[in-house]
């Protein structure tokens, strides 16, 4: 029977040889697409940027050997515009998300990966939305963003916490995503994912990944009931109490 030391050795060779040449290799892909026929293409360029980063996902996933599986896709609906929540717990998360939601989605970002070199600009290109908390008068900005991009038939995609988790549990939810979809009226979809933390903890980045399967988990819609700060707190708290449930056990237990 081959050693658990033996498979970990072959699948860390396996990283180097061909896992970090296709991530290279499909994210300049990716990145020059998303940068070049988004503004080209008009109206079509939002197209071009849930392709590019569809399949850069999926094949990175693909070339890691990691199986994926996919839990409530029921729950939603295509022809709808959600704000989409998730635990966040390593960097495959994104991957998951982009390659196997299955919705169009536009992600919501940090104002400070703006100024990342190539990715900042393929990202605004493909109507990325960057939050800047500077002042009120951002915030509105972003808002209005925003609501052009759902005008547009997309949904949005945040990580509440902020940042990811150092410890697998879910951190504390920040109000922003909520106070969107309670100024613009939108379903909140609380997923949850489970398996990335093993796969590439946070305190491992840099590092050689480890084999995991990953699972993301689409929880039923939460609709606006009203408006305002009680109508946020509510959301928060059932999005929160929803992806925690949907935690493997080792993880809900920390």
């Amino acid at each position: 029977m081959v050693s658990r030391w033996l498979l970990d050795s072959i699948y860390k060779v396996y990283q180097v040889v061909v896992l970090c040449p296709v991530i290279f290799i499909m994210s300049v892909w990716a990145g020059t697409t998303m940068a070049v026929m988004c503004p080209l293409t008009g109206r079509h360029g939002d197209w071009w940027g849930s392709f590019a980063s569809r399949w850069w996902a999926r094949i990175i996933i693909w070339a890691s050997l990691i199986p994926v599986t996919v839990e409530g896709r029921e729950n939603i609906d295509k022809g709808t515009s959600y704000v989409f929540v998730a635990n966040h717990q390593g960097a495959y998360d994104i991957f998951l998300v982009c390659g196997f939601l299955g919705m169009e989605i536009r992600w919501m970002l940090k104002r400070s990966l703006e100024k990342i070199p190539f990715l900042g600009i393929a990202c605004r290109k493909a109507g990325y939305i960057y939050v800047d908390k500077g002042n009120p008068g951002a915030v509105r900005a972003t808002y209005r963003h925003a609501e052009k991009v759902l005008q547009d038939g997309a949904s949005l995609m945040v990580f509440p916490e902020g940042s990811r988790t150092r410890t697998g549990r879910v951190n504390r939810f920040k109000k922003g995503a909520f106070a969107l979809a309670d100024e613009l009226q939108l379903p909140i979809v609380p997923m949850t994912i489970n398996g990335s933390y093993d796969i590439l903890p946070p305190q491992r980045d840099g590092s050689f990944i480890h084999w995991h399967p990953l699972r993301l988990t689409i929880h039923e819609p939460i609709y606006p009931e009203a408006r305002g700060e009680e109508n946020i707190r509510r959301m928060m708290e059932e999005s929160f109490e929803k992806i925690q449930s949907g935690l493997d056990r080792w993880i809900s237990r920390l």
